[in-house]
C-alpha cells in the first residue's frame, strides 16, 4: 500500500479531526494536503497545491484556534498557512493576487529572483494593494529549490499571512523517495500590534524566565556588568512560548501531525521558518539529518544531528529513518516550548517527543566581551578587514581593532563600561537614544551552532560547514563597506547605522549594478538578529574559499559580533534589506538598497 493515500483514509482523517477538532472548528475548513503531511512526490495539485502559469489567491480576514488558544488571523485562499505554491524552473508564472481586507496588503515572493517592481514590499517597490484591488506579479522562474511567501504589509505575517514556494529542478532529483515540506511558525492569540504595543511599553513582558539576583552561578563583578547593561542573562527572545504556541505546517503539538513513510526510504524533508520572531533548532532524535540545500541553494552534503534556523532561513535535509516513529522537534532557541510532528512508517503512531531542555544563559562573550581576538572565517582572505571603512575612514585606526587592555579594560579583559561608549562607532553612524550599547570587542562567529548549542555533545551544524556543491566563479570585491546593527532595548528601538527606516526620508544604500561589494555586519545588540537582503543571493564569507563560499538571502549575526558576505549587485532596482525578526524591522531595522543599472564605472553614479 502506498503510505500517502492513508493520508486522505477515513481513518485518518477521523484521528486528525479529533486532534485538530479546535483549529479545524475555527478555520472552518480543512488544512491544505501538504500541511497535513502529504507527500509533495505523491500528490500533485491536491487541495492546497497551486501550480501552472497562471495562479489566483485571495486574501481574508480569518480566525484561528490552536492548543486552546484563539485569535486574529488572515488567510490566503481560505487557509493558514496559506497554499503551498509549486513551480518549476524555467517557466513563467503569473499571480493575481486580491486583497478582501480592509486594510492594504502585499505579497513577496522570499528568497525568489525577479523584476524589483513584482518583489512585494510597499513603499520601496511597489505601493501595496489597497483593499478590494488585485495585483498582478508576472516573473519567469530563475531557479529552484525551497523557499516562502509572506505579507510585508503591516504585522499581517504574524497573523498568518504566509505559505510555502517549492520549485522543481529542470533535472529530476534522484536523491530521495519522499518530499516533505515542514513550515514552521508561531500562533498567538493576542493581536499583531497589542504585541508591538507591549514590547514598547516593556521589552521583557513576554520573557517569564528571567534568571533572578540569586540563580546562576555569576560573580558579583558579572551581575554589576548585567546591571550596567540593563540586560538580563536569559533575554534571549522578544516574544516566547508565554503567547505563543509553536506549529509545524500550522499544526501545534496537541494536534498530531504525521509524516508518513516506508523503512528504508530517503526522505526530503523541506524546513522553512516561516515565524515572525522565533530562532528554533531543529532535531530528529536518533535519525542524523544530511543537509544539501541552504535558502534553496545546494551545498556539499554534511551530517549533523541538529541545527538553529533563523527566522526566514530555510534549510533542506535528507532523511533514511528506521523503523517505528521518530519525533521531529522544532524547540524554540529559548527553550519556551516547541513544535513537534511525528515521522512514522506506522500510520496513527505518535512519536514521544524529548523534554524542553533547560533555559541557555548569555554569556559575555555572548556580549561581544571576552571573545578570542584570533579572529573568524574572514580573516583567511586577501582582503585587510582592521581597514573597512565608509568614505575612506580608517575605524581601525579609531580604536575598532580593541582588543580589551587599557584604561577601560574590567576583569579578564571584558570592558565593562565601554558597552555604552558611543565614541567607539564610526563616525557616519548616528548616535542618540536609538543606541543605548556598542560591542566592544566584535569578533566572526561564523563557527557558532547558536545559543545553547555549543555544548549538546553530538553533531550540530555551523556556517562554517557549509559549502556551495557548485563552484562560483566570481571577482574579488572591488570595496568595503561596514553596517552596525544598532537598538536600544529598553525603548524598543531597532536600526541600522542608528537610523530608523522611514519609506519617506530613506537614504538608500548604494551599489553600482555589477560592482562586487564585502559587506561587514557589526551587531552591537544583544540579540541576534537574521538579516535579509532582497532580490539577491550573497556569499557567506565563512572560510569556504572564494570559489565555495555557500549562497544565501538571510544570515544570522549573533550577538556582539560580526558576519561578512560578498555580493555581485546585478539585480537592478530598489530592494528591501533588513531584520526578518518582525517587530524589529517594524520598528525600524531596515533600509533600502538601490542597484542603479546604468553605473559609470569610475564614480558610481
Amino acid at each position: 500500500m502506498d503510505l500517502s493515500t492513508s493520508l486522505i483514509s477515513p481513518q485518518f482523517t477521523r484521528r486528525s479531526l479529533l486532534g485538530s477538532a479546535g483549529l479545524l472548528a475555527g478555520a472552518g475548513l480543512m488544512m491544505p494536503a501538504w500541511a497535513r503531511g502529504s507527500s509533495l512526490t505523491h500528490a500533485r495539485n491536491g487541495f492546497g497545491e497551486l501550480s501552472g502559469e497562471v495562479i489566483d489567491l485571495s486574501i481574508a480576514e480569518h480566525h484561528f484556534i490552536t492548543g486552546g488558544r484563539s485569535g486574529h488571523a488572515i488567510a490566503v485562499n481560505g487557509t493558514v498557512p496559506g497554499p503551498l505554491i509549486r513551480l518549476r524552473e524555467g517557466q513563467n508564472v503569473r499571480l493575481n493576487v486580491t486583497n478582501t481586507l480592509a486594510e492594504d496588503s502585499s505579497i513577496h515572493w522570499h528568497g525568489l529572483l525577479l523584476p524589483f517592481q513584482f518583489d512585494g514590499v510597499p513603499g520601496v517597490s511597489f505601493p501595496g494593494i489597497k483593499p478590494g484591488e488585485t495585483f498582478t506579479y508576472e516573473f519567469p522562474i530563475r531557479q529552484n529549490g525551497t523557499y516562502w511567501w509572506h505579507s510585508h504589509s503591516g504585522l499581517q505575517e504574524q497573523a498568518g499571512h504566509y505559505g510555502p514556494i517549492v520549485i522543481e529542478s529542470a533535472e529530476p532529483d534522484p536523491r530521495y523517495d519522499r518530499d516533505y515540506v515542514v513550515l514552521l511558525s508561531e500562533f498567538s492569540p493576542l493581536h499583531p500590534h497589542e504585541i508591538a504595543r507591549k514590547l514598547k511599553v516593556g521589552e521583557h513582558y513576554f520573557n517569564r524566565q528571567m534568571l533572578t539576583a540569586t540563580e546562576g552561578e555569576m560573580s558579583g563583578e558579572e551581575r554589576r556588568m548585567w546591571a550596567e547593561m540593563r540586560m538580563n542573562p536569559r533575554d534571549i527572545a522578544d516574544v516566547t512560548g508565554a503567547t505563543y504556541t509553536y506549529l509545524i505546517n500550522g499544526h501545534g503539538p496537541a494536534d498530531a501531525l504525521e509524516y508518513l513513510f516506508t523503512p528504508g526510504e530517503r526522505i526530503r524533508l523541506r524546513i522553512i521558518n516561516g515565524s515572525a520572531m522565533s530562532f528554533f533548532n531543529v532535531r530528529i532524535p536518533g535519525v542524523p539529518m544530511t543537509v544539501i540545500a541552504a535558502d534553496g541553494q545546494e551545498v556539499t552534503e554534511v551530517e549533523v544531528d541538529e541545527f538553529q534556523i533563523g527566522t526566514a532561513e530555510t534549510y533542506d535535509v535528507i532523511v533514511t529513518p528506521g523503523a517505528g516513529s521518530h519525533a521531529l522537534v522544532a524547540e524554540a532557541m529559548d527553550r519556551s516550548g516547541m513544535g513537534v510532528a511525528s515521522l512514522t512508517s506506522h500510520p496513527g503512531h505518535r512519536a514521544t517527543p524529548p523534554p524542553l531542555r533547560e533555559t541557555p544563559t548569555l554569556t559575555m562573550a555572548d556580549m561581544g566581551m571576552g571573545h578570542s581576538m584570533a579572529g573568524g572565517p574572514e580573516e583567511g582572505g586577501t582582503m585587510d578587514h582592521g581597514a573597512m571603512n565608509h568614505d575612506g575612514v580608517d575605524h581601525a585606526a579609531m580604536g575598532h581593532d580593541m582588543g580589551g587592555t587599557g584604561a577601560d579594560a574590567g576583569a579578564g579583559g571584558a570592558m565593562d563600561h565601554s558597552m555604552r561608549d558611543l565614541s567607539k562607532l564610526p563616525p557616519d553612524v548616528k548616535t542618540g537614544p536609538g543606541i543605548d550599547m556598542v560591542s566592544p570587542m566584535p569578533v566572526d562567529r561564523m563557527d557558532f551552532p547558536g545559543l545553547g548549542l555549543d555544548n549538546v555533545g553530538h553533531r550540530v551544524l555551523r556556517y562554517t560547514d557549509l559549502a556551495a556543491k557548485t563552484a562560483n566563479p566570481h571577482r574579488m570585491p572591488e570595496r568595503q563597506m561596514e553596517i552596525h546593527l544598532t537598538g536600544n532595548m529598553e525603548r524598543y528601538m531597532w536600526s541600522f547605522d542608528g537610523k530608523k527606516f522611514s519609506a519617506v526620508t530613506d537614504d538608500p544604500i548604494r551599489f553600482a549594478f555589477d560592482e562586487r561589494v564585502r559587506v561587514k555586519l557589526v551587531n552591537d545588540t544583544m540579540m541576534a538578529h537574521p538579516i535579509h537582503l532582497h532580490g539577491h543571493f550573497f556569499e557567506l564569507v565563512n572560510g569556504a574559499g572564494m570559489m565555495n563560499q555557500p549562497l544565501k538571502h538571510t544570515v544570522i549575526v549573533q550577538p556582539g559580533s560580526t558576519a561578512t558576505f560578498d555580493l555581485t549587485a546585478n539585480e537592478p532596482g530598489d530592494w528591501a534589506f533588513h531584520c526578518h525578526l518582525l517587530y524589529h524591522m517594524h520598528a525600524g531595522m531596515m533600509q533600502t538598497v538601490t542597484v542603479r543599472p546604468f553605473p559609470d564605472r569610475e564614480t558610481g553614479a
